[in-house]
């Protein structure tokens, strides 16, 4: 197939990769994606891992990264975070998690040719965070993390320079750790990419000799690295099945039982961003997850070949803005990732860069979502079609239903604020269908102020609580505005509705603004609504729709409305009007 992830264009503090616009049309046609059947080019039963691979692996599970950290770049402070300390180790031990990846950016910290020597200072702190983790009992997994991006990638151009300056690299971390215990491993390159290429084949050559020569050095520089576990990711650490395919083939030639391999997965590109109208956690998004995990499993853990997943979460979320992706919709991702990874035996290791361990507090930003997380690493947990019941202010009370999403849990009732709710009189319940009566939703609503009026708890046989959030609302109420393309907010009264997502057509009907492959754009790239009182559309937003052209604006609520804006660009100036 071919693949829906790619290359690399990174913004700072970023360690994700964004997929390409133009193969999302792509996708579309070729979802759902299949499970693969046993691959031809799986590795052979002479390269399959060894118990002491696979137990190690497995007893990484789960795993947290450290990230924007020691990747950060020019230094461990730079993208936000504050210094690592012993506390931020036992904290993350005590959640639960049995590993950490700690992302290294090497490059920023190293002298001239030929020897490329490491920055003695840079290193202790490295080791220093070993350290910690070995005395918590984590395992670490090290890297070569944006060396990826930063000079790495001109391995085609300047091929003997670089090489000699990864192979100069990778001898000091290995002399580093050559006696450090079994539990740090070592990955050879994050997200590897390359400029300027004719191609994958080439591409893939590329990798293969990076990590062959990763396996020569640390093999070679004996002590406890001779046998140490080594992880080798595919190109862009992406799961299409030809990317695994030409990993399955290197390990074979490899032939060492001591060697796991990696991707990474950050959910069906359009709903990870909020972008093209995926604004929940569908079919479509399961079948993406489903199929690549199948795929890493068929190709690598079936015939003996460990893998971690090194890197999860949603590509909305790197940026700690609550409301790209609905709360609900996000924790149903959370919770089946979690329970199909642990089906497909599989490590999953969360990309945090400070948006869910607050590193100064050492408390979660959202505690439900990472109750949530942990839960999923053990069992289901029961869901329902939404966490939001909206009730129209200017309209009489109504019952309302929602669907129950069991995962193979037994629903075991309805609490508020402490209380049982009462079945039969406040709900009822009819296979996986869930209704609040209108007299329950009365009393729960109180004076109807705009917003939550109440929080209830669908509680399960096991895992965690459902929540539900009766919220009163009236249709959101826009308002004309002038500005400029550089900062243009349309006034916005919410009256208790929230966002999801915005449309936009030229009066031909055809799409305006930079995603012009579908008309709806992409949450923060063209518009955004973080305050409560205005949409803000970008100015790349501006930037790629013509001049004297008028656009329908339709904005998309989670209640069900919708409302039409109009905006036109003439030069730097814009003019909006409410229709």
């Amino acid at each position: 197939m071919t693949r829906l992830a790619a290359l690399l264009a990174r913004r700072r503090g970023s360690s994700r990769p964004v997929r390409r616009l133009a193969a999302f049309a792509l996708a579309i046609v070729l979802l759902p994606l299949a499970p693969t059947a046993a691959h031809a080019d799986t590795p052979s039963s002479a390269s399959a891992g060894t118990p002491a691979a696979r137990s190690a692996v497995a007893a990484m599970q789960p795993g947290w990264n450290l990230g924007n950290t020691y990747d950060a770049i020019p230094d461990e402070t730079s993208w936000g975070n504050p210094p690592v300390t012993q506390a931020l180790l036992k904290k993350v031990k005590s959640q639960g998690f049995r590993s950490i990846r700690l992302p290294v950016t090497w490059g920023t910290h190293q002298g001239a040719a030929p020897d490329y020597p490491i920055d003695a200072t840079w290193m202790a702190k490295v080791r220093q965070v070993v350290d910690w983790a070995q005395a918590e009992g984590l395992y670490v997994l090290l890297n070569m993390h944006h060396d990826s991006w930063m000079w790495v990638n001109q391995l085609p151009a300047d091929h003997d320079a670089v090489l000699a300056r990864y192979d100069a690299t990778w001898t000091q971390i290995a002399a580093a750790f050559r006696d450090t215990s079994p539990k740090v491993v070592f990955e050879s390159i994050n997200e590897p990419t390359f400029s300027g290429t004719s191609g994958d084949e080439e591409n893939y050559r590329l990798l293969k000799e990076l990590n062959s020569e990763l396996h020569r050095i640390v093999r070679a520089s004996g002590g406890r690295n001779a046998t140490r576990l080594l992880v080798l990711p595919t190109l862009y650490t992406n799961a299409d099945q030809s990317r695994l395919d030409a990993l399955a083939a290197e390990l074979t030639a490899l032939n060492d039982p001591m060697v796991a391999t990696t991707i990474h997965f950050y959910g069906f590109w359009p709903f990870s961003v909020n972008i093209a109208g995926y604004t929940r956690f569908d079919a479509t998004s399961e079948q993406d997850l489903t199929g690549t995990f199948d795929r890493a499993y068929n190709t690598f853990v079936a015939h003996g070949i460990p893998v971690i997943i090194g890197e999860y979460a949603l590509l909305a979320y790197d940026h700690n803005r609550p409301g790209i992706i609905e709360r609900g919709e996000q924790l149903k991702y959370f919770e089946f990732l979690g329970d199909y990874a642990r089906r497909r035996k599989l490590t999953t290791m969360l990309w945090d860069a400070g948006q869910f361990l607050n590193r100064t507090t050492l408390q979660w930003r959202d505690p439900e979502l990472f109750a949530q997380i942990k839960s999923s690493w053990s069992t289901r947990s029961g869901t329902a079609s939404s966490d939001q019941v909206f009730l129209s202010k200017s309209s009489a009370i109504t019952s309302q239903t929602l669907t129950l999403n069991s995962n193979g849990t037994n629903f075991q009732g309805l609490w508020h604020a402490g209380r049982e709710l009462a079945e039969g009189t406040d709900y009822t319940v009819s296979g996986d269908r869930l209704t609040l009566t209108a007299a329950a939703l009365t009393r729960l609503a109180g004076e109807r102020a705009y917003g939550v009026n109440a929080t209830l708890e669908a509680r399960f046989s096991r895992g965690v609580p459902w929540r539900i959030d009766v919220i009163t609302y009236d249709t959101p109420v826009l308002s004309d505005a002038d500005g400029s393309t550089g900062a243009f907010a349309v006034p916005t009264r919410f009256r208790g509705d929230v966002l999801a997502t915005m449309e936009a057509r030229y009066e031909d009907g055809s799409n305006a603004g930079p995603a012009d492959w579908t008309p709806y754009q992409q949450w923060d790239t063209a518009f955004s609504a973080y305050t409560g009182d205005a949409i803000k559309l970008t100015p790349e937003f501006f930037n790629a729709v013509k001049d004297g052209s008028r656009v329908t604006l339709t904005f998309h609520f989670w209640s069900g409305a919708t409302v039409t804006y109009q905006v036109t660009k003439s030069g730097t100036s814009v003019t909006g009007k409410a229709t």
